[in-house]
């Protein structure tokens, strides 16, 4: 009976199993096991997959409402759980060749996605909290992996110390929100909100402050300073995990919230989320304009992409929500095929980072060119690649919900960010091969790297289906 009331934990349960069990072999054994490691993570994954879709996608509530199951859950963290696949499977070989291969690596990242997971099943606030560092402890030790680098070394430290900042401020907006509501439960927030929420300014200062800390955590404008540092000093590997998943994961936290238990104050923090979305586009494009560093450019774009995001989240609607979900899983696609083009990049056993490092690319490695072509095209926007159709259903819901000024500045920004992404196709087709780049063969970051860019190119032959499962998957927020 027990076992059996537990059954939509099963995919968490299995994943910090499995985290537990890699940890305790990875000990154990003597010599480098980090491949191994790396295999069984990928194992863990596929298990909490195929626990995650036994169960029915019926709302459920567990653990006196800390836990929820439902539609939306089970969609997000099937994003997760894939993300996190790509993730370590493009982190196998670079390992060993930037001399981090240790087996905790993969093991963080199990943990990472499980914290992920427990927030965007987050029934009420401690839940929420507890999932959030958990999965924000794992990444700060992944950003300074490379004990030996200064530049991750100081990456980890600097995510550390803003990400300390952004969890106090969100411990004292729920302390704020618990002393005028009573409660840490979502479901009696909504109730008390929907009494006297509009009017209760202590209640909305509270509800901004934990938009303020989840804002750190997608690098929204202006929370936004910690992310071209870190993207740039963590190991590139790390940095694809960073861009990819957790602000899948944050992102749908932040609709759970807007869209449940302060679903009544719409007004007030819509205001804040359009600020916050025409401040992270803007920014982003024309801040990525200055960048001479790879990571450095795609930290500026992954600013201006989580502003596109939240212009969905602005509609505060089921059409809105579903075109965020959309964009996001689009933009995890494009970012884990960027980022793994970015780590085929070496020369003399090194990393090489800087734009003008992809000079003549087309000549000496054809195959890269033209896959980090069509990234670069996706992420511009530009037709038929599935980074359109990501901007055309947000755009698309911003309009029909009346927001045409947001509207008209993520086209704005969209324009702006298409030239320093054009710049990278100039250089790699254009300019001519000065210094010619290592070959390092790869089986794992190939695949990843190439269906990722199938699915770039053919996501304009039939998108309804994915579409409409994330259009679904928001009218099921409990």
């Amino acid at each position: 009976m027990i076992l059996d009331s537990l059954a939509p934990l099963y995919a968490e349960l299995s994943l910090a199993v499995f985290a537990m069990l890699l940890l305790v072999y990875g000990v154990l054994q003597k010599g480098q096991v980090a491949r191994k490691v790396s295999y069984g993570a990928l194992v863990a994954l596929i298990t909490a997959g195929m626990f995650l879709y036994a169960e029915p996608k019926e709302h459920v509530s567990l653990l006196n409402g800390m836990f929820i199951h439902d539609g939306f859950a089970v969609f997000v963290k099937s994003l997760i759980l894939l993300g996190t696949g790509a993730a370590v499977m493009l982190s196998i070989k670079y390992m060993y060749e930037e001399g981090f291969a240790r087996f905790e690596y993969a093991v963080l990242m199990l943990l990472a996605a499980l914290g992920m997971m427990l927030m965007v099943s987050a029934g009420n606030l401690l839940g929420l909290y507890m999932g959030l560092e958990l999965q924000s402890l794992s990444l700060y030790v992944l950003a300074s992996i490379r004990r030996d680098s200064i530049k991750s070394a100081e990456a980890g430290m600097k995510y550390f110390v803003l990400g300390a900042l952004s969890s106090g401020m969100l411990l004292f907006g729920i302390s704020l929100i618990y002393g005028f509501t009573g409660s840490i439960d979502f479901a009696q927030i909504a109730s008390v909100v929907s009494e006297n929420g509009a009017s209760n300014l202590g209640l909305t200062f509270g509800m901004v402050f934990v938009l303020a800390a989840l804002a750190f955590k997608i690098s929204a404008v202006p929370f936004h300073m910690w992310t071209p540092d870190v993207y740039e000093g963590a190991p590139t590997s790390v940095t694809a995990f960073f861009a990819m998943v957790p602000k899948l994961a944050a992102v749908a936290l932040i609709i759970r919230l807007l869209m449940g238990p302060f679903e009544t104050l719409t007004d007030q923090w819509q205001q804040i989320i359009w600020f916050i979305a025409a401040a992270s586009i803007l920014w982003g494009g024309f801040a990525g304009i200055a960048q001479t560093n790879m990571k450095r450019m795609l930290a500026y774009s992954s600013i201006a992409n989580i502003g596109f995001a939240l212009i969905g989240l602005v509609c505060a609607n089921d059409e809105g929500v579903g075109a965020a979900l959309v964009y996001m899983a689009l933009y995890m696609v494009m970012t884990a095929g960027a980022f793994g083009v970015v780590m085929y990049l070496r020369r003399d056993g090194l990393s090489a980072e800087r734009i003008e490092d992809l000079a003549g690319l087309s000549q000496s490695h054809r195959y890269l060119a033209y896959i980090m072509a069509f990234f670069m095209f996706s992420m511009s926007g530009i037709p038929p690649m599935a980074g359109f159709f990501g901007k055309l259903v947000i755009l698309k819901a911003a309009v029909a919900s009346g927001f045409y000024m947001l509207a008209v500045i993520g086209v704005i920004g969209s324009v702006v960010a298409c030239f320093y992404y054009l710049r990278v196709i100039k250089v790699m087709f254009f300019d001519g091969l000065e210094l010619s780049l290592d070959k390092v063969p790869s089986t794992s970051r190939q695949i990843v790297v190439t269906i990722c860019a199938l699915i770039v190119l053919f996501f304009v032959v039939k998108p309804e289906p994915f579409i409409n499962m994330a259009m679904q998957a928001a009218q099921m927020i409990s």
